[in-house]
């Protein structure tokens, strides 16, 4: 219906009632506003009835009553003054007694604020047409839907009341919305589904002062379900999932009885796909409520599942998150739970783990750490400090040990053990270590030339095992040695205990070459790894460090707690062993002169430690060689 009509004025004499005029779709408001009566009492220029027959009229209210599109005529005061049949049929009772009965109240058009306003507006005028949706109820019982168009009758102070059953198309609707929201292989909500309710959860806390302003979820992944589908088939997989998601509601139901008995609402499960699960609890009461749904989800979870003769048994690995609503993002909540859900998995599996700032916070220091560091070897913000190997015998400075430091512009200087992990992850490692062997190298080489009259000091670099993989070691250490001038005998790398031992292969022929260009190998942290001694004596190792954990164990007074009688008589084996193997030993983590005597009177040969420097400036490894070039020549 268009709203709209025209018409001419009735002549004199056609205001009976049986000669009112009736309706065509286009005429009909005009018509309709002549109400009960059958003819306006006045009529102006611009009423669309003037200049129309009785006929005309006749044809309209026949069209009007005979049409199959649901229609009344409302007053200024919001009273029906006629419906037709249709209107009459669809609400389930007779057009005539429809007449005089409120149009809101038949239409629920007072249910919500907004509507109610709109509708008011297009009974004074101030509104051209209002159109919205509602659930209606047929006098019989049934429900249905109604699109309702209101719009003002041009020329009268009415309004025409238009009504389409739109239950087919809302049911067509609400079908299509299930198979868009819900998971076919679980029937649980999906994954867009739950996001709508984690948006919409959010969004009402922040102002719901009903509730408790806090939202929990638990992340859960099934474990090993990958091999299921891989050995079993996606069908096997498929009816694992249904039984998992089954197991789920049922802890959820649980869940929900017991917040019922306080007022509160059922939690929600879906699927976010693959293995993936979420339960989300609105108005959560703390961190413990979410404890007790991961366990009992856990314990849940390790029955087995028969599957039509198949037994399986599974475990699930599960991330809580639990805080306050405002402030919360669904993005930042689902960030917080995927993150906890990686935890439970490196953890161990099979178990929940609870969101920790802190720990967070050491991740996304280590994600920031690692997006920077190979830009950062651009930039220039690593350096080099020297901590001195001194020999037990003399005290003099055998060679210097090269410790790479970041100058990082946010967290300013870090040490090795927060970077170099992340820099053997992501490969930077190759590009960092290269650096730090050509600027060692250029270093030591500086110190030579500088104090010709000190015997040269060594310098020891630290390689790790993917520097020998993803690069040509080799033949790098042979072109830095080449550039910078150092002699090869005054080059030494450490490699740790573990990454020795295990190597074969091309690891294995990179340790033999450079061992036959001179280059000493040192296995750092000796005696924490296989301390395979057997093997140790096929490699081209010269140098064995021993791990600090050996020397803390020496007594450092008398009566000290700290002693450990064992780490003195193990020591002193390998130290004997490594001579015996032609193996010079060095002793880290040397912090008192105690150590340092104990050491030396079981034949150790070099220490480094703070007890004789810390790591330092390359100026002040100058000046300690300056120290003992005016100490000779004295």
């Amino acid at each position: 219906m268009s709203g709209t009509s025209e018409g001419p004025a009735p002549t004199a004499g056609s205001t009976p009632d049986d000669a009112r005029p009736a309706i065509t779709e286009r005429h009909t408001t005009s018509v309709l506003a002549v109400g009960g009566a059958g003819v306006p009492a006045e009529r102006g220029v611009g009423d669309p009835l003037v200049g129309r027959s009785a006929a005309e009229l006749r044809d309209y209210r026949a069209a009007f009553h005979a049409a199959h599109f649901a229609m009344a005529v409302v007053d200024h005061d919001g009273f029906v003054t006629s419906a037709n049949e249709a209107l009459g049929t669809l609400l389930g009772a007779p057009a005539a007694d429809l007449a005089g009965q409120v149009a809101a109240d038949l239409v629920d058009l007072a249910s919500d604020a907004r509507t109610w306003h709109a509708y008011r507006e297009v009974l004074r005028g101030r509104q051209a047409r209002l159109r919205c949706t509602r659930r209606l109820k047929h006098s019989d019982g049934h429900a249905l839907w109604a699109q309702i168009t209101v719009a003002p009758v041009p020329g009268t102070a009415t309004v025409l009341l238009a009504l389409a059953d739109v239950s087919a198309r809302r049911e067509l609707q609400a079908q299509l919305r299930h198979l868009q929201m819900y998971d076919a292989v679980t029937r649980l909500p999906n994954r867009t589904l739950f996001f709508e309710r984690l948006s919409g959860a959010l969004e009402s806390a922040s102002y719901d002062d009903g509730g408790t302003g806090r939202i929990g979820l638990c992340y859960l992944d099934v474990d090993g379900f990958k091999a299921v589908n891989d050995t079993l088939g996606h069908r096997v997989g498929d009816r694992l999932l249904a039984a998992v998601a089954g197991r789920l509601t049922q802890c959820a139901d649980q869940v929900a009885y017991d917040r019922w008995k306080h007022g509160h609402g059922v939690p929600l499960v879906a699927r976010l796909g693959g293995d993936e699960f979420a339960l989300l609890v609105e108005d959560s009461t703390g961190t413990e409520q979410l404890a007790d749904l991961a366990e009992s989800v856990l314990k849940s979870l390790q029955e087995p599942f028969d599957l039509g003769g198949q037994r399986l048994s599974v475990s699930a690995s599960i991330g809580v998150v639990e805080r306050r609503a405002a402030g919360t993002t669904a993005t930042h909540l689902m960030q917080a739970a995927d993150t906890t859900l990686y935890w439970a998995k490196a953890d161990g599996k099979a178990r929940w783990t609870l969101f920790d700032p802190e720990r967070n916070a050491h991740r996304m220091t280590r994600q920031a750490l690692s997006s920077t560091l190979r830009p950062a070897v651009e930039r220039g913000e690593f350096a080099l400090e020297y901590q001195p190997l001194v020999g037990l015998d003399d005290g003099g400075v055998r060679g210097v040990e090269a410790l790479v430091r970041w100058n990082h512009p946010q967290f300013g200087t870090l040490t090795p053990n927060r970077f170099i992990t992340l820099a053997e992850e992501d490969g930077s490692i190759v590009q960092l270590g290269r650096w730090v062997l050509r600027t060692a190298c250029a270093q030591a080489r500086r110190w030579q030339l500088e104090h010709p009259s000190v015997p040269p000091v060594f310098v020891s670099v630290n390689v790790a095992v993917r520097q020998v993989w993803d690069s040509d070691l080799v033949a790098d250490v042979a072109a830095i040695l080449a550039e910078t001038g150092l002699a090869p005998d005054l080059l030494q790398l450490e490699l740790t205990e573990s990454a020795v031992m295990g190597s074969a292969g091309r690891p294995l022929q990179a340790l033999q070459s450079l061992s036959d260009m001179g280059v000493r190998i040192a296995i750092d942290d000796f005696g924490t790894g296989y301390s395979n001694l057997a093997y140790l004596s096929r490699l081209p190792v010269s140098v064995l460090k021993l791990d600090g954990s050996f020397v803390r164990g020496f007594q450092y007074e008398d009566g000290d707690s700290h002693a450990n009688p064992a780490d003195a008589t193990i020591v002193e084996a390998l130290v004997r062993l490594a001579h015996r193997l032609g193996l010079t030993v060095t002793a880290e983590c040397v912090e008192t002169a105690l150590q340092a005597d104990r050491l030396r009177s079981i034949g150790c040969d070099t220490g480094q430690g703070w007890h004789y420097s810390r790591a330092v400036p390359p100026d002040s490894i100058s000046a300690l060689l300056k120290e003992t070039a005016d100490r000779a020549s004295a």
